[in-house]
C-alpha cells in the first residue's frame, strides 16, 4: 500500500481533522489520481467499472478509494462513486494544474522576460500572445 494512502486513512481513524496534505496525499500517486480522474469523468459521462479500469488489486484499488473518500473529494451514493463539492473543486485546481503543466516552457519564457524592461502593458500583451488558458493569464497578472 502507498504510504500516502495509508497515512490518509491513519488521520481519519484518529482525528476529525483532515489536512491539505493529506488530501494531496489521497491522490499523490498515478493510480489514485486515475481513480479520481475517472470519477470526475464519469459525473458527466455515465457509469463505468472503475476497479477493471485503474489495473489494480482488489485490496489496492479499495485502499486508494478509501483514502480519497476519507478526504472528502469523492462521496458514495446509491453504489456509484461521485465527485463531492470539495472534490470538484480540487479537480478544477488539477486541471489548472495540468495546463500549467502543458504550457511549461511558455511559462519559463514569461520568467525570462519577467525582469526585463518591458512595461506593464508590454509584459501583459506578452502573456497574452503566448498563453491561450484564461484562468493561467489571470494567475500571471494578478496575485493569488
Amino acid at each position: 500500500m502507498n504510504i500516502g494512502v495509508k497515512s490518509a486513512i491513519e488521520v481519519n481513524k484518529s482525528s476529525s481533522k483532515i489536512s491539505l496534505s493529506d488530501v494531496i496525499k489521497s491522490i499523490s500517486d498515478d493510480k489514485s489520481l486515475s481513480i479520481f480522474k475517472t470519477i470526475a469523468d464519469v459525473d458527466s459521462n455515465g457509469e463505468i467499472n472503475l476497479k477493471r479500469k485503474s489495473g489494480l488489486s482488489r485490496k489496492q484499488y479499495y485502499s486508494r478509494l478509501s483514502a480519497i473518500m476519507v478526504t472528502g473529494l469523492i462521496k458514495r451514493q446509491s453504489g456509484r462513486y461521485s465527485l463531492t463539492a470539495f472534490g470538484r473543486v480540487v479537480y478544477c485546481c488539477m486541471m489548472i494544474c495540468q495546463s500549467a503543466f502543458n504550457n511549461y516552457y511558455k511559462l519559463r519564457a514569461i520568467d525570462s522576460v519577467e525582469g526585463s524592461d518591458l512595461s506593464n502593458e508590454d509584459f501583459m500583451k506578452f502573456v497574452d500572445a503566448i498563453i491561450d488558458n484564461q484562468k493561467i493569464k489571470e494567475f500571471l497578472i494578478e496575485q493569488c
